[in-house]
């Protein structure tokens, strides 16, 4: 029998990545029995403008400098080699063809869950993945499963709770304590640290 690949996929503009990034992948992963997480930097998400204090360099360094020690966690530029506005249904299109041997896991939080039927074909999203989503504070309220079961009924997707616990870390808080001189230490990975400090970034205002 032919192996089959259980691949994650967290993706995010990380604008920096942090620990709430890098816990939520790795839960995933033992959680679900996968193999593999790509952790993807996205390029030009519709929903968010991006600062222009950190390049896209600025911001595939620092995801590689946060994963460089974890083998399990991949760096992936799938997105950032595409032009234009970046979806996710292209995006597991892309990776279903190009690596038709892989289950895809798509990672993400609640808040996306409950904004998904916006999303571009959102029905062929749940054809190509199965979607692991976390509650705000690692468990599930009622109006998260409620949303689960609606999303499943009506889509006959396929989502599993993500039980992991939260750290309340946001990148614009993070971006904020650095322009404020307010320190970011423990609440991302050193060596990013070390980078945005090296490199002047969030030093202006977003």
């Amino acid at each position: 029998m032919k192996h089959i690949t259980r691949t994650g996929i967290m993706g995010g503009t990380f604008n920096p990545i942090h620990f709430g990034h890098l816990l939520l992948a790795e839960t995933a992963y033992q959680q679900f029995g996968l193999d593999e997480v790509l952790i993807m930097p996205t390029k030009n998400p519709y929903y968010k403008n991006l600062t222009n204090t950190a390049t896209e360099s600025d911001r595939v360094n620092m995801v590689r400098l946060a994963i460089e020690d974890n083998d399990h966690f991949r760096f992936s530029d799938v997105e950032l080699e595409r032009d234009g506005t970046t979806y996710t249904v292209e995006t597991l299109r892309n990776l279903t063809q190009t690596h038709p041997d892989h289950r895809y896991f798509f990672i993400m939080g609640a808040d996306s869950l409950y904004h998904i039927e916006s999303w571009k074909e959102p029905e062929e999203i749940f054809k190509m993945a199965v979607i692991l989503v976390a509650g705000r504070d690692g468990g599930s309220s009622s109006s998260l499963k409620s949303q689960i079961a609606y999303i499943m009924n009506k889509y006959d997707a396929d989502i599993r709770l993500l039980e992991s616990p939260v750290l309340e870390i946001s990148s614009h808080d993070l971006r904020r304590r650095v322009r404020e001189k307010e320190s970011i230490r423990y609440l991302l990975p050193e060596r990013v640290r070390e980078y945005i400090y090296e490199h002047g970034i969030y030093k202006e205002r977003d």
